[in-house]
């Protein structure tokens, strides 16, 4: 048979030829085997990477595994503290201390096991001290909201806690693998009740209490075993972030806490939905107690531990849990006279004991923090309370008028200090709204050392016009204040209301460091608390002061000049101590016709929510507050002096034994009679086209340029002689000023204070009391 036949007769039967099926596999059924050869070898491929992979993965854990530190009853037991220093190397603090009641296992109350497994490690009894489904599922979670979750065990966490820093910052690869493998061993080495009873016993539960136990008995009065289902919830959700769920001084943040607590028990099946919701309706302070302060020397420096702590935060480190050695710049003796002239009456008579007071001193050479009280009549049941030194949102009133107005304006506009100014009415640039002094009246043409003198505002406005926002922001920036928006009210005032936490506006910290740079002769140096810290190690870190050049040397200079006649002659003559050669600014805030319509007053009332002082020596400056928490509570007016008493008191104790040193003129600037002038600028001042009156006779008053009557007390300190001295000095008008002076000062004093100084004559003795300020602010 044929060839043809035999496909012929394949055909009628449905068959194709051999030779025909045989090419067909070889062109085209070739490829699948191919494509089956490719794919198994790529997945061969990543089953050997991922073989290296999870071999190289395992090297890298043993070898960071194998340096673990090893696992000691002692380690897992104990607290670490960290003692703070004072400047003598006292120490005055212990963070830390063993101050703890123990519990055993058998005595941990189910409830308490219960709250704390199912809010921090719900799967704590299955797994094998590491998780890793918990593992997956907080990488999962922090993938989709882009968040931080934990994937922690309760056993890693008691790791951590025992040997290893709590700062994200260290939470590195070969710590985690320690910690993983450290956590896995002690699973194999204790009972779960075991490690679970670690954990409650070592874990930070704030104000300086260790364990959950003494947390119980100092914040409820009771143990464990008897507290509440709201109670313990409390407790067992602090561990995590123990000072942001303190109760006492945090308690909204705290119950949200707790009732996070008592949900994930509901959802663990622990408690009903009946007891979840009858515990989440409790409030938060059901049962707490009144504190008991740690020791006698505690209540005097909270305030500044406060600031300690959170500056060592600040630089990464937890006090409560690294074991550091803190040396801090506290002058213990200075801080212990400064708490009894705030709570006593031995020093200064205050009106009522709700009458707060903050105060700060530094060092003004090197911006150190000596001392710092932030309220008055504080609760012995506070710690680490509110401290209101560093607080930024009250007034400090008029001091502002040396750092926002005529500082930048000696220092960029080369204003002197016998600048002519004109003390009138007016308005803010740009509107109708009217600028007041304190006591209602004008004096016409003043030089500006008599505009400071006597703190009048309409003078600060036109100087603060003068001078522009841009360079009166720059100048306050340079001393470590800032405001989101300087505006023309910032001339007289820090009040704003676009202040943002503490970060913007003026404190008592930021004001005593801001006029230090006056007494520093123009160095700025950021004031803080730490000087030094010391590791477990031996090892240190040395905390530099911070030092920029804020100004010239002239214009600190030529304000300190101004400044010191604010205490021998102007209105803070009750600040004074005899001999004591210094200088200082009072600053008094005002109420808003808003405010004025809530407390029922008129707007001729004395009254002031806000009063302030600060002042200084080449060697200390002292800010001081004074006020009410709140702010309608207005300051009685013969109260309006306080916060300068206290001053008084401060600096007299500050400057026994203490060099009374005065500053020395420095070649850029020049003295003229009493007044002084910034070096090449003299003559600019000088010259006829810059001043808009004809002669002197037209002027209130004119000042003397003679020597001897000069209220100024630094021209003894001088070795260089006085320039173009002459009976009557040439006066400097303003230039921005068209209008003529006021031909006469006012006479009559308004109804609601006391006789102003005028500015041509001496300031009157003051009353037989150092409670009472006889002049406005």
């Amino acid at each position: 048979m044929t060839t043809d036949e035999i496909s012929s007769r394949a055909a009628r039967h449905g068959h194709t030829p051999a030779s025909s099926n045989t090419g067909n596999l070889s062109t085209n059924g070739g490829k699948k085997p191919k494509k089956k050869r490719i794919l198994l070898k790529i997945f061969l491929g990543l089953v050997l990477l991922g073989i290296l992979g999870l071999l190289a993965g395992l090297g890298l854990f043993w070898s960071y595994a194998k340096d673990a530190p090893k696992l000691e009853d002692d380690k897992l037991s104990a607290t670490v503290s960290s003692k703070l220093y004072d400047a003598n190397n006292e120490v005055f603090e212990e963070l830390g201390a063993e101050k703890r009641e123990m519990i055993k296992p058998t005595d941990v109350p189910q409830l308490l096991k219960d709250a704390v497994v199912s809010v921090e490690d719900k799967r704590f009894y299955k797994h094998s001290g590491v998780d890793p489904i918990r593992i997956l599922g907080s990488a999962f979670s922090n993938f989709k909201t882009g968040g931080l979750q934990g994937g922690s065990t309760l056993t890693q966490q008691l790791i951590k806690l025992s040997y290893f820093s709590t700062q994200e910052k260290d939470q590195n690869l070969k710590r985690k693998a320690q910690e993983a493998w450290l956590a896995i061993q002690l699973e194999k080495e204790k009972s779960k009740e075991e490690i679970l009873t670690y954990y409650i016993n070592k874990v930070y539960m704030a104000n300086g209490l260790y364990g959950m136990e003494t947390a119980a008995q100092s914040y409820f009065g009771k143990p464990l075993s008897e507290l509440s289902l709201p109670q313990t919830a409390l407790l067992a959700g602090m561990p995590q972030a123990p000072n942001d769920y303190d109760p006492y001084l945090k308690p909204d943040v705290a119950k949200e806490r707790r009732d996070v607590v008592l949900f994930t028990m509901k959802e663990n099946e622990k408690i009903t939905q009946k007891e979840y919701e009858e515990a989440k309706a409790t409030p938060i302070d059901d049962g707490l107690q009144p504190l008991k302060q740690s020791n006698e020397n505690r209540k005097i420096v909270d305030n500044y531990i406060r600031e300690v702590i959170a500056e060592v935060e600040s630089m990464g480190k937890n006090p409560y849990t690294d074991g550091l050695d803190i040396h801090t710049n506290l002058d213990m003796n200075a801080q212990k006279r400064l708490y009894d002239i705030i709570n006593t009456d031995t020093y200064v008579e205050y009106p009522d004991p709700d009458f707060q007071v903050a105060s700060t001193v530094i060092d003004v050479k090197t911006g150190q923090v000596k001392a710092q009280i932030g309220g008055r009549n504080i609760p012995d049941d506070v710690q680490l309370g509110t401290n209101s030194a560093i607080e930024t949102d009250r007034d400090v009133g008029s001091t502002m008028k040396p750092i926002a107005d005529y500082g930048p304006a000696i220092e960029n506009l080369n204003y002197s200090t016998g600048r002519i100014m004109m003390d009138q009415p007016t308005t803010y640039e740009g509107t109708t709204i009217p600028v007041t002094n304190a006591d209602m009246q004008y004096y016409g043409a003043i030089t500006m050392r008599k505009a400071i003198m006597y703190s009048r505002n309409t003078t600060a406005i036109r100087t603060f016009d003068a001078v522009g926002s841009d360079k009166s922001a720059a100048f306050l920036k340079d001393l470590g204040i800032e405001f989101k928006e300087i505006v023309a009210a910032n001339a007289i005032s820090s009040n704003t209301s676009e202040l943002d936490g503490n970060k913007y506006g003026v404190s008592s910290l930021k004001l005593a460091a801001a006029y230090a740079a006056f007494g520093n002769m123009g160095v700025y140096n950021k004031p803080y608390y730490v000087n030094k810290i010391v590791y477990q190690d031996g090892s240190e870190d040395v905390t530099e002061t911070e030092s920029k050049r804020a100004m010239k040397d002239s214009t600190a200079y030529m304000m300190t000049d101004m400044l010191k006649d604010v205490i021998t002659g102007g209105t803070a003559f009750n600040a004074g101590v005899p001999g004591l050669i210094q200088a200082g600014k009072t600053g008094t805030a005002n109420y808003t016709e808003e405010d004025l319509a809530k407390i029922g007053a008129s707007a001729s009332s004395s009254i002031a929510p806000d009063s302030t002082f600060v002042g200084y020596t080449p060697h200390y400056s002292v800010s001081v507050w004074t006020g009410y928490k709140q702010r309608l509570t207005p300051i009685p007016y013969e109260y309006w002096g306080t916060a300068s008493d206290v001053y008084r008191e401060m600096m007299t104790y500050l400057s026994e034994g203490v060099s009374n040193d005065d500053w020395f003129m420095p070649d850029s600037v020049i003295r003229s009679g009493s007044e002084l002038y910034v070096k090449g600028a003299y003559e600019e001042q000088l010259l006829p086209s810059n001043t808009g009156y004809e002669s002197t006779s037209s002027w209130e008053s004119p000042v003397s340029s003679d020597s001897s009557t000069s209220t100024s007390s630094t021209a003894s300190s001088q070795t260089e002689p006085p320039v173009s001295q002459s009976s009557e000095e040439p006066p400097v008008t303003s230039t921005q000023q068209s209008e003529p002076p006021i031909s006469s000062a006012p006479t009559d004093p308004p109804a609601s204070s006391d006789q102003p100084v005028e500015p041509s004559s001496a300031p009157p003795e003051p009353v037989n009391t150092v409670r009472r300020r006889t002049s406005s602010d």
